[in-house]
């Protein structure tokens, strides 16, 4: 196995084309290629060269002086740009001409809630028996040394996160802060994917510094114009109290509101699911 593929090295040029130098790792003699636009100065027979080295898409041993972030044993974000069924994810590190597969053993076996294009993976490199290089996700222990930790200053905040593992009893995150955070299932509409990129807002900070989180809207944002108007008018009176209820009269609520009687009752019903107001003695009430 060539244990240098995926890290970076220094090398000597042992020769050259028209296009490329070749170069050489003193210790195991294996010849990579060096495309000569990458360099900024000429290279000379035993001129030492420091770049990264691996197999490209066809299955030529290489050198970029473009070092990527994700290395073996180096973690960093990769974004997903196309998907397999059969092998897996193929993972841009930022390699000119090589993209690197994450293997479908290493993802779900619920094939909707693989990453999709534009998907951001934490991942390293890793080489098989093969000189094969594949992406490796990062760990528990991995997300858990990079993490912050929370405070209660964060409750209700809003950020954004990226989906890590996938769980049935919920979704674990890393937010953008690089705050560890989980998602219940009942407080999302439906599951993310791995490296979904999500909003979400914080519920609940844990004794041990992680985050509970939810994708639902609050209740004020997830009700209608209808719902908002009515709920504006109680904000800016005197008293947080109107004299309508769902029992008032088309009319009255037409020339106070100027929606119809249909339209008032399910507005009502979005503010009073929220929690927000309640009705009692002719009177809609906002609730402090």
């Amino acid at each position: 196995m060539n244990n240098a593929l995926g890290t970076v090295i220094t090398a000597i040029m042992t020769d050259e084309n028209d296009d490329y130098y070749f170069v050489q790792q003193d210790k195991d003699g294996v010849t990579y290629s060096l495309a000569k636009e990458e360099c900024d100065q000429p290279l000379h027979v035993g001129g030492q060269i420091r770049g990264f080295v691996y197999e490209n898409e066809n299955h030529t041993l290489q050198m970029t002086l473009k070092i990527p972030s994700v290395l073996v044993d180096h973690y960093d974000y990769g974004t997903v740009v196309s998907v397999r069924r059969d092998l897996g994810v193929f993972v841009d590190i930022g390699l000119p001409n090589k993209d690197i597969v994450v293997s479908l053993d290493d993802l779900s076996t619920v094939k909707p809630l693989w990453p999709q294009k534009g998907d951001r993976l934490l991942m390293a490199l890793k080489v098989d028996a093969k000189n094969r290089l594949w992406g490796q996700l990062a760990d528990e222990d991995i997300y858990t040394a990079i993490s912050n930790r929370a405070d209660e200053k964060l409750m209700n905040a809003d950020m954004f996160a990226t989906v890590y593992r996938l769980k049935i009893v919920g979704t674990l995150v890393l937010t953008d802060d690089f705050y560890l955070g989980f998602i219940h299932p009942d407080e999302r509409e439906q599951e993310p994917r791995l490296g979904e990129h999500v909003k979400v807002r914080v519920i609940g900070v844990r004794p041990d510094g992680t985050l509970n989180l939810s994708m639902k809207p609050r209740a004020y944002e997830a009700i209608s114009d209808d719902a908002a108007m009515i709920l504006a008018m109680l904000q800016h009176s005197d008293t947080n109290q109107l004299p309508y209820t769902d029992k008032s009269a088309p009319d009255d609520i037409r020339e106070v509101f100027g929606i119809s009687k249909g339209q008032f009752k399910r507005a009502i019903g979005h503010l009073l699911k929220a929690r927000l107001v309640e009705q009692k003695d002719g009177q809609l009430i906002l609730k402090q």
